[in-house]
């Protein structure tokens, strides 16, 4: 006999769904989740007919923007945002790479500035050369596949 699991329902705020395996706390850490009382669900390493495995995080009464959305993409470009409001998903839309990425990942350049000052954000510009998306630190100005990021980064 089969086990099925269940997490209830959110009344208002966003579902995070389709999220690469094993990246859902990075995710978190990430958008600075949950902020404030908000309750978060999630749910790690779930199967899924399409991806094999994959995440979910459930916020209840915050609602993710797109800016915030895009962030994700760098670690799961699979992510989709379903934006919840009285039960029902308002709104639907897949994670996009933005043109550059600020304050997301850390440059896998041990020797890169951003390793070596405390102060220093990181910036990367995004480049796609058909299905491979790379991405150039702006400061060492060294280039990075989004496997070797994700790897760094997790």
């Amino acid at each position: 006999m089969e086990k099925t699991l269940s997490v209830a329902a959110i009344e208002n705020g966003t579902v995070i769904d389709h999220i690469d395996a094993q990246y859902a706390l990075t995710i978190i850490r990430l958008l600075n989740l949950p902020g404030g009382k908000k309750l978060v669900t999630v749910g790690l390493n779930l199967p899924s007919q399409n991806m094999g495995r994959k995440d979910i995080i459930k916020v209840e009464g915050r609602e993710i923007t797109e800016k915030e959305a895009n962030k994700i993409a760098i670690l799961s470009p699979t992510a989709t945002i379903n934006i919840i409001k009285n039960y029902v998903v308002e709104k639907k839309f897949p994670v996009a790479l933005p043109e550059t990425i600020e304050y997301v990942v850390i440059c896998p350049n041990r020797m890169c500035i951003t390793n070596n000052e405390r102060m220093m954000d990181t910036k990367f510009h995004v480049s796609h050369n058909g299905e491979e998306v790379r991405l150039k630190c702006h400061y060492c100005e060294k280039g990075f596949s989004q496997t070797e990021i994700k790897e760094y980064n997790h």
